[in-house]
């Protein structure tokens, strides 16, 4: 039997009333039926980081080395031996390279689209047909609703944090353009997952700023000013607790008397949305969880001092404190799209900020004992393609170009077995050659973790049921 949410009908009297609940008890939150039911349908729920590399990794020059092909398609990386005997990775990425016995790739995911917003589209949101509405320019409501919004809107929240949280900023393009599959599209926008911008919106240089900041045509290069920001929670000394939740209860009951009937449904979802501000305002654990900046000099060091190692913390504080699901956008404006000087930013500038953070992620998580109930997921928009190719703009420093027909994705933890290569790409990295997965079985494997039954419906304002699950989870991860 499925289980299904419906959008409440609620009377104006209700609306008018809820004023009335308690700031920190469920209020009237209207997916509480929903994440109770799926509660009891399940106690397997974990907590999920997905680790977003924009811009595409190239899986020849990191988990797929194709060291056999002509140069012109296995590239200057040689391999490097793991831990786990007959899997090679790229030479660049030694420290996960010592940590295979905790991590799985999957060699064979494929996806229809090369291009940059569509592929976005397809693995936040993990569908592979774009919806009838979609804009490459800019993200519509009937876009399909992103993993992020689906765990922000049907897993159960702990400790009155939201479900789901995207750090440490929105996707937006150079030109100003937000790429579309971010949001919660047709689930609705009161269900977009919290966005905690701590990087400023940046259009001139990419990477781990401020160590690895770069330019893709220029080079290393930094912006002046550009600082990594985590949001300040803390309250005024002269502003209690008691006086914060006070305030609140009464701005709640005032807000609620002006909300008109058309904006019932809105109205309560923002209810919730107070909740789980007045939460990260008054747990000392989550505000210490922001403060990443401020963490001992060790743990700062071990990360890296840069966005890469920030956020990857930063996310690891958050699932201690109880968030289901972590977005980590490892990388503004497209930063892994290494059309040209593909060799020596990755060599220099990309693969060892991300080696040396997910490898701390990795660390501490085990050390903490939350590895097996945590997922880690890493991967792109698309792959790249195979032949290595030059573009008039960087002049003689070659690259690779968008290809959604395969890439590498990395899993660790939340029950997957490490030391294991499911799927392969045929020897010149272009197309799978064994077990091929799609967008729909790796969104299937974050679900499951996340607890949410295979048989989950929920329906939108014209009583359209819609499915969460696409595919079925990846074989073999456990």
């Amino acid at each position: 039997m499925s289980l299904c949410w419906q959008h409440p009908r609620v009377s104006r009297r209700t609306v008018l009333e809820a004023g009335a609940v308690s700031l920190l008890g469920l209020g009237t939150n209207h997916l509480a039926a929903l994440r109770e039911a799926v509660a009891a349908s399940t106690s397997r729920q974990k907590s999920v980081i997905y680790i977003f590399l924009s811009g595409g990794l190239a899986q020849h020059d990191s988990f797929d080395p194709k060291p056999d092909a002509p140069d012109t398609i296995r590239g200057e990386f040689s391999p490097i031996a793991t831990q786990t005997p007959g899997v090679s990775i790229c030479e660049h990425l030694p420290r996960l390279a010592a940590r295979s016995h905790l991590w799985t790739l999957v060699r064979s995911l494929t996806h229809p689209s090369n291009d940059h917003s569509a592929g976005h589209h397809i693995m936040l949101t993990g569908r592979s047909k774009l919806p009838p509405t979609f804009n490459p320019n800019r993200p519509t409501s009937g876009d399909w609703p992103s993993m992020a919004a689906i765990a922000q809107a049907l897993t159960r929240s702990r400790n009155n944090l939201p479900p789901a949280i995207v750090l440490p900023e929105r996707l937006i393009h150079r030109t100003g353009r937000v790429i579309p599959g971010q949001f919660a599209g047709i689930l609705g926008a009161r269900h977009d997952p919290w966005f905690i911008e701590a990087a400023p919106f940046n259009e001139t240089t990419y990477g781990a700023y401020p160590e690895y900041e770069f330019h893709h045509a220029r080079g290393k290069e930094r912006k002046p000013g550009l600082t990594f920001q985590a949001p300040s929670l803390s309250l005024p000394e002269s502003l209690s607790q008691q006086r914060v939740l006070s305030r609140l209860d009464l701005l709640t009951t005032i807000d609620a008397q002006r909300r008109q009937w058309d904006r019932a449904a809105s109205a309560v979802a923002f209810d919730r949305y107070r909740q789980d501000a007045v939460a990260m305002l008054t747990d000392p654990q989550v505000r210490a969880a922001f403060d990443v900046t401020a963490a001992p000099d060790h743990v700062q060091e071990r990360y890296g001092r840069n966005s890469f190692g920030w956020s990857l913390l930063m996310a690891k504080r958050l699932v201690q404190a109880g968030v289901n699901l972590v977005q980590v956008n490892l990388g503004n404006n497209e930063t892994w799209d290494t059309h040209g000087n593909a060799f020596p930013h990755l060599k220099d500038l990309l693969l060892p900020p991300m080696d040396r953070s997910v490898s701390a992620l990795l660390d501490d998580l085990q050390a903490e004992g939350l590895l097996e109930s945590t997922l880690i997921v890493m991967a792109g928009e698309f792959g790249r393609t195979p032949k290595i190719s030059t573009l008039p703009q960087h002049y003689r420093l070659s690259g690779r170009d968008h290809w959604g027909a395969v890439q590498t994705v990395f899993l660790a933890g939340g029950g997957v077995v490490g030391g294991r290569v499911i799927g392969s790409s045929d020897r010149t990295g272009g197309y799978p050659a064994e077990h091929p997965q799609t967008p729909e079985n790796l969104a299937a494997t974050i679900y499951s973790t996340l607890g949410l039954p295979p048989e989950i419906t929920w329906f939108d304002e014209l009583d359209r049921p819609h499915q969460v699950y696409y595919g079925e989870p990846i074989a073999g991860l456990t």
